[in-house]
């Protein structure tokens, strides 16, 4: 990217080195790759033989020039444009009076946040993730998912009936007793992401109302991001426990996708159920999963977790193994346990039995607990969004213009993440030798 130096040595994303303003070559490289010619072709119908005091393709630029630029509010974006002639031809502006006043680009703004151009928004940035997803191999194989809140600034909304408006939210925040520990109130919306943990990359998103459970769009959001990858790209998915539903386990079954989320405490009383089809009635699993045996010729009887031993898809099941046989120590109760045989006691535990309790990788395994500490990527990708776009600033009132300054911040972040991707790289203790990447070549080739 022009106007700084990307190292081989850097992540394919290095999100650390985009500039605080883009420089004009990086401006323009940006609108170039951008698959907008769809939603502004909509948008000139629309206007039809109105008024044409400022192109649609100038308050497209303006309006995802705000974001680029990261400015808090369109006026200082419009300031800019009339200070720098440079930049405003880039919009295709060439004096000063062809610049949008701000009452325009807030009805410009409105009329982007509703339907059908809010789609053809969102449908912008899901081209740009199937062109990442094509030629970067491993994008989206190991997802996670969060919500995060959006405070839109109460005030009059343009957004007209039974378009989506903005309510107030409650979100309560527990420890690992279920005791409340901090409560969060605001007056907007929910933003629902799906990312890509190794990247940082969004690979789907919506925009709610903040009233909406956090699991209630992750059917669509994994179907979006299903439809913007190859087919079976999708490995994994972390999320937190909002997403612990019966419903979710399902539908992440049904795609082949191996969940990581941990489980809410549902049940009362003891925390421990018999697993009846298996042992002598001394194999148990908790609220969590986790299956243990007992050895049951000591007094007291002694819990131990059993081994995993892996997940066989064509069967269904979860298969576990005597402890003692697999870690080779002498348990009291082996001949008990495993008699003659000489692998030891084997257990299947039928995922059917609970999906929630029973996913493909098991929750008290390290697999499970590294691959779920991916999870904190929706957490960096929802903080760049916010402080670095400025998707929160709660500079536009709720409805229509606010829905459309988020798709078009999404819209910021995925232009920007394929033109780090596709940048050439500097060789490390050399001066002047730039060279494309395999993954920059494959962008290179693709429309």
């Amino acid at each position: 990217m022009a106007g700084m130096n990307l190292y081989e040595t850097d992540p394919l994303f290095p999100w650390n080195r985009l500039d605080d303003s883009p420089d004009l070559k990086t401006i323009r490289d940006f609108f170039g790759q951008l698959p907008d010619g769809q939603l502004l072709a909509a948008l000139h119908e629309q206007r039809g033989r109105g008024r044409n005091d400022y192109p649609v393709s100038s308050m497209w630029f303006c309006a995802l020039l705000q974001p680029l630029l990261r400015h808090p509010t369109m006026q200082l974006t419009l300031d800019e444009l009339k200070r720098n002639a440079d930049l405003r031809r880039l919009g295709g502006m060439e004096a000063v009076a062809e610049v949008p006043k701000p009452w325009n680009m807030s009805r410009f703004l409105a009329l982007l946040g509703k339907e059908p151009y809010r789609t053809m928004l969102a449908g912008v940035f899901d081209a740009m993730v199937r062109r990442l997803g094509g030629a970067v191999p491993d994008l989206g194989r190991h997802a996670s998912g969060d919500s995060t809140h959006l405070s839109a600034r109460k005030g009059r909304s343009r957004g007209g009936r039974g378009e989506m408006q903005p309510d107030g939210g409650h979100k309560e925040y527990t420890d690992k007793e279920g005791r409340c520990v901090k409560v969060l109130e605001w007056f907007g919306y929910k933003l629902h992401l799906l990312c890509d943990t190794r990247h940082e990359v969004a690979l789907s998103y919506r925009v709610t109302p903040a009233s909406t459970h956090d699991s209630q769009p992750l059917p669509e959001l994994v179907e979006a991001a299903r439809g913007n990858l190859p087919e079976g790209r999708i490995e994994t998915l972390a999320y937190d426990m909002a997403a612990d539903d019966a419903g979710t386990h399902g539908l992440l079954a049904n795609y082949g996708i191996k969940p990581l989320i941990e489980t809410r405490a549902l049940w009362k009383g003891d925390p421990e159920r018999v697993l009846e089809h298996a042992g002598i009635g001394n194999i148990v699993y908790n609220e969590a999963g986790t299956v243990s045996c007992y050895d049951l010729a000591s007094d007291p009887p002694v819990r131990h977790e059993m081994a995993y031993i892996g997940h066989e898809a064509k069967r269904g099941t979860l298969k576990y193994r005597c402890p003692a046989m697999h870690r080779k120590w002498d348990c009291p109760c082996h001949g008990r346990c495993n008699k003659d045989k000489c692998y030891g006691l084997t257990v299947r535990v039928k995922q059917s039995l609970d999906l929630r309790r029973f996913p493909p990788i098991p929750r008290a395994t390290r697999t499970f607990e590294r691959l779920y500490k991916g999870r904190t990527a929706s957490e960096r990708v929802q903080a760049r969004l916010k402080i670095f776009w400025g998707v929160d600033d709660g500079n536009v009132a709720g409805g229509a213009g606010f829905l459309a300054s988020v798709g078009l911040v999404m819209v910021a972040h995925i232009g920007l993440a394929a033109l780090l991707a596709s940048s050439p790289r500097r060789r490390t203790g050399t001066l002047g030798r730039l060279r494309l990447g395999n993954i920059a070549k494959a962008l290179a080739e693709r429309p």
